[in-house]
């Protein structure tokens, strides 16, 4: 019998936005499947600054008589346990690699067995409509009600609102799927024939391109990859 991935949502407020040199102090996590929470502040070690405090309001006082990383980080990794989707809004440039320093700064093991969506990309990707894809654009154009935005498990519950609205009855399967999945070029770039869908263009301007060496550009790998797709190069 096949196992459903589980997921976790989860969200972290830092002291600043430099993985080597801000901290986490605040840990969120929600599970779904047993409908159970995580939420930890987390003692940095470093004073907070104003900024940080302007957008997330957790002062120093707040974590003051808090744990730091490496006693709650196996707690947070117990609860997510093994084998665990964690889903984040612009994971892959922020909460992952801060939560890799963290675990690397705590001599802690990293879980390799964890897989990851990133909210962000899939909504620049399936909705390019919209201008803005910050959570709380996001949440608005869902009309979600607000929440106490910037505190870690408050934005990680609307996420889960969220993105359950925009995945639909998607399994967490093919959403992984789908954003490992390079995009495809539909319309030519450039030259004579810009602007017109790829499977309008010619074969031989597709082979007179390729001969020529400009498929062979870095920037042009996905539309040679697309004219492949669509049988125009082999």
């Amino acid at each position: 019998m096949t196992h459903m991935k589980r997921a976790i949502y989860y969200d972290t407020e830092t002291t600043g936005i430099k993985t080597d040199k801000d901290r986490i102090i605040e840990i969120a996590a929600f599970d779904p499947q047993k409908n159970q929470t995580f939420v930890q502040f987390i003692n940095p070690g470093i004073p907070i600054p104003p900024d940080a405090i302007a957008i997330h309001k957790i002062t120093d006082e707040m974590v003051a008589n808090a744990p730091n990383f490496k006693e709650i980080g196996n707690a947070f990794a117990n609860f997510c346990g093994e084998g665990a989707v964690l889903i984040a809004h612009n994971n892959d440039s922020f909460d992952k690699p801060f939560l890799e320093y963290e675990f690397k700064r705590s001599s802690l093991d990293f879980p390799t067995s964890w897989e990851y969506i990133d909210t962000l990309k899939w909504s620049r990707k399936y909705r390019p409509d919209l201008p803005k894809h910050t959570l709380q654009h996001l949440r608005e154009i869902y009309q979600i009600p607000p929440n106490q935005a910037h505190r870690a498990l408050d934005d990680v519950m609307i996420l889960y609102r969220l993105f359950s609205l925009m995945i639909d009855d998607l399994p967490i399967e093919k959403v992984l799927k789908l954003l490992s999945e390079q995009p495809r070029v539909h319309r030519m770039p450039f030259g004579k024939h810009r602007g017109r869908p790829l499977s309008e263009i010619p074969k031989d301007y597709v082979k007179w391109l390729d001969e020529s060496g400009a498929l062979k550009k870095g920037e042009n790998q996905l539309l040679k990859k697309s004219f492949v797709d669509l049988g125009l190069l082999t």
